[in-house]
């Protein structure tokens, strides 16, 4: 019960108050309340404008004893103890005066490491969203749940009181164990910031959390990948693969166990889906239970139409893993055989597929480099380079060499194959160059896992020190060299220099803290 409040938000209440509901129940709560419609095939659609991405600098946590010394406080916002209370108050005010929707579920399909959350929210489509995402208990007669999430939209926070940026605010207190989210329907905010809880909590089970998709070879769980990258590099799209085994598409913790998913759905973004590139998110996609987040659709025929970026190029959908015929079953797997970097270049400078050493990726992991693709926060309208520690930045709550420590020793422990592939551009930045084609792509990694690799003859970059071969099964030798893309090889030297003082630039403040291979593994020209 939280202080001053006629709302049990910890323990089953009754039922009336939209307790647990299933799909079924959800969607028509969401839909008697106009919250949304639904597509042709059952999907609900519904808008979260004016955000369609996560409000980065919304977001806070909470300065307080007992966590404050473990937080990384140059990547994340605080937030007073006091403001927090005062928000706290305001919103549970504001919850006596609508009828919430409550879900019971958890995180981390590794047994000994389940996660009970309790979710408290203002819409009913909000509830079935995280439904699909989180795994449902299979027995509701669970103790208290390790952390509470509230979300009301529809509550304004006031940054003179709140000590808040705007009306919007993500505030999450690591003592409490409560995270209070208002002034945004993006759904993406909820998930996320569970994936900032749980990156606090498990590396003092020394579990590496990661932002990674991962599969699995068919009735091969020991043959296992993991696929790091921030939004729009790739990850929902090559773990989906045909001839893979789906673990999760975005968030997995790495134990001496194995491997195994935090959540039981996937958050993939639409833009441009079909049913011939991406077939299996398509059908997930296309059926009752999932959500459409901001998908233009035809009013009559209410046909989603996901070439439409008029709304945003962010749109997104969530479907349950069970919607999936290729996932897995248990979400787990074996330690990881293969370890893949997902760079979506917008310099259009590093190879399409490169072959890294173990202080290479410790190196590379740190740096996370890529390109933040449109839409995914609010203000980006272009890709943009930037470097995201661990590929993860916006969700690490204590400091990124923590995280690289616990890299470092997954890495000797298991001592898999290391890759880079570049997802972003060929032949020049956005305007001039084009994007890397997806079956290239697909080829380059399916090559990679399947070992077509290792036998190959492979030549070492002048300037960044990885590995690259010469050749790959089904793909133009020429692609493989990203200088020979460029109309202008002159051009490319330039903008490789650029990237190179760029990398190097930014890993100085990992100097003091990364291991002395891994500091020397950078680019070396």
């Amino acid at each position: 019960m939280l202080a001053g409040s006629s709302i049990d938000l910890s323990s089953d209440a009754d039922a009336s108050r939209n307790v647990n509901l299933v799909e079924a129940a959800l969607v028509e709560l969401a839909l008697r309340r106009g919250e949304g419609v639904l597509s042709h095939d059952g999907a609900l659609l519904v808008e979260t404008s004016p955000h369609t991405g996560r409000s980065a600098g919304d977001k806070f946590i909470v300065r307080e004893q007992g966590s404050a010394d473990s937080i990384w406080w140059e990547g994340n916002q605080a937030l007073e103890p006091e403001c927090f209370q005062a928000l706290r108050a305001d919103m549970v005010a504001y919850l006596e005066g609508i009828d919430p929707v409550v879900q019971d579920l958890e995180a981390c399909a590794a047994q000994d490491c389940r996660f009970r959350v309790r979710v408290v929210l203002e819409l009913a489509w909000h509830g079935l969203s995280i439904r699909n995402l989180l795994r449902v208990p299979a027995t509701r007669n669970s103790p208290q749940p390790d952390f509470t999430i509230i979300g009301l939209p529809g509550f304004k926070a006031d940054p003179d009181r709140h000590g808040t940026a705007s009306g919007t605010v993500i505030a999450i207190s690591l003592v409490q164990r409560l995270v209070l989210i208002a002034g945004t329907q993006y759904a993406g905010e909820i998930k996320k910031a569970l994936f900032t809880v749980l990156n606090y909590v498990l590396p003092q089970q020394d579990i590496m959390p990661m932002h990674c998709s991962a599969n699995h070879v068919p009735g091969n769980s020991d043959e296992s990948a993991v696929f790091f990258g921030l939004s729009g590099t790739g990850k929902t799209t090559l773990s989906a693969a045909r001839d893979r085994t789906l673990i999760g598409d975005d968030e997995h913790g790495w134990s001496r166990q194995g491997l195994f998913n935090f959540e039981g759905g996937c958050y993939a973004k639409t833009l441009r889906l079909s049913a011939d590139e991406e077939p299996e998110i398509y059908r997930a996609a296309n059926r009752f239970g999932s959500v459409l987040e901001n998908v233009r659709f035809d009013a009559g025929s209410r046909v989603p139409d996901f070439d439409d970026d008029g709304r945003t190029e962010n749109g997104r959908c969530s479907y349950s893993l069970e919607a999936v015929s290729s996932a897995s079953r248990t979400s787990q797997a074996a330690e990881p055989g293969h370890v893949v970097m997902l760079a979506c270049d917008a310099f259009s400078v590093l190879p399409p597929i490169s072959r890294l050493t173990a202080s290479q990726a410790e190196y590379y992991f740190l740096s996370g480099f890529t390109a933040k693709i449109a839409g995914t926060e609010r203000g980006v309208a272009d890709p943009v380079p930037t470097f995201s520690a661990c590929f993860g930045a916006p969700f690490l709550p204590r400091p990124p060499e923590l995280y690289g420590r616990l890299f470092h020793g997954c890495l000797e422990r298991r001592r898999p194959s290391c890759w880079m592939l570049n997802t972003g551009w060929l032949g020049g930045a956005p305007g001039t160059g084009s994007r890397m084609p997806l079956h290239i792509t697909r080829s380059l990694l399916s090559a990679a896992l399947s070992g077509a690799l290792d036998s190959v003859s492979m030549h070492t970059d002048p300037r960044f020190g990885f590995r690259i071969p010469a050749s790959v099964p089904g793909v133009d030798p020429d692609l493989l060299d990203p200088r020979l893309s460029w109309a202008d090889g002159v051009s490319y030297d330039e903008a490789a220099r650029q990237l190179v003082g760029m990398f190097r630039s930014n890993f100085k403040r990992f100097e003091n803290q990364a291991g002395a291979e891994a500091r020397n593994a950078g680019p070396v020209g």
